[in-house]
């Protein structure tokens, strides 16, 4: 099963290790662990309004960080459906 997280873009659950509210899991780790993603190019910006969460991935093998404007918690529920 495949969720959509913006802008035409969808992760497979299985791929997904955590969905996390940036609003509440903003702190110096977060950002630098976003920042060093983005270096080594796993950050996937969905959109670049302002971001309301972060989706953990490891797709074929590697790391990707989706950074999206859609909110976990509906992020959550469309994983439940």
């Amino acid at each position: 099963m495949y969720i959509h997280i913006g802008n035409e873009r969808t992760v497979r659950t299985g791929d997904i290790i955590g969905i996390f509210d940036i609003e509440t899991t903003v702190s110096a780790e977060t950002r630098e662990y976003i920042a060093a993603a983005g270096k080594r190019k796993n950050a996937v910006y969905v959109s670049y309004d302002m971001p309301k969460c972060f989706i953990c991935a490891v797709e074929d093998g590697k790391e990707k960080v989706y950074v999206t404007n859609i909110s976990s918690r509906t992020v959550i529920k469309r994983s439940n459906s």
